[in-house]
């Protein structure tokens, strides 16, 4: 009898030990960088995305729609929807272009890489070879620009390259913000050849 609880007080000790030192074991370590960042899933993915963005002329009584007009369309091979996320968004990882539309039904052209549109916001983020084409011939490219649907304003911080046809100017320079019919801009900082037609 003396031996077997002498065991018995063994195998205690013994598996007491063992979980001491499994609960010891703990994962301490901090995780940062990309092992700190959650990942994340969209929850729809479309391909050959279309979305045409419209507005009433008047108000509407019905679903007429012969009283609305086109101000924007956007195409992309791909979109991921992340709606399921506290902060919307929807991103755009194969590119997009977009196509917009004045009031005298004048199309000015986006393109870009990559998109993200902030639906909380309005903000349109656009990365890599971003260009826009106005109706008139106006060209601005960029590394990345950003849109304020909201305010209908352009801005960008990066270096940017602006031609402007109708006055035979080329202008390179970094930071700007500009409307998005290119009637009003600002550039922030100026440099390299920038041509200038004198007035006769």
């Amino acid at each position: 009898m003396k031996q077997s609880s002498e065991h018995i007080l063994k195998c205690f000790a013994t598996v007491f030990t063992v979980a001491i030192l499994f609960m010891s074991c703990g994962d301490n370590y901090k995780r940062v960088g990309e092992e700190a960042v959650k990942p994340i899933f969209p929850q729809g993915v479309a391909q050959n995305f279309t979305l045409t963005y419209t507005e009433s002329i008047e108000e509407l009584s019905s679903q007429d729609s012969s009283k609305t007009r086109v101000i924007a369309v956007l195409t992309s091979p791909i979109s991921e929807d992340f709606d399921n996320q506290s902060f919307k968004f929807r991103t755009f990882p194969k590119g997009l272009k977009v196509d917009f539309y004045d009031d005298k039904n004048q199309k000015s052209i986006i393109t870009a890489d990559y998109g993200i549109v902030y639906s909380q916001t309005s903000l349109i983020d656009l990365r890599g070879n971003v260009v826009i084409e106005s109706h008139d011939g106006k060209k601005l490219e960029t590394p990345q620009l950003f849109f304020d649907r909201k305010n209908n304003w352009i801005f960008t911080e990066e270096t940017f390259t602006y031609t402007n046809p109708e006055d035979g100017t080329v202008m390179d320079g970094e930071g700007m913000d500009f409307n998005k019919d290119f009637s009003f801009f600002k550039a922030h900082k100026t440099y390299g050849l920038m041509t200038i037609k004198e007035e006769e």
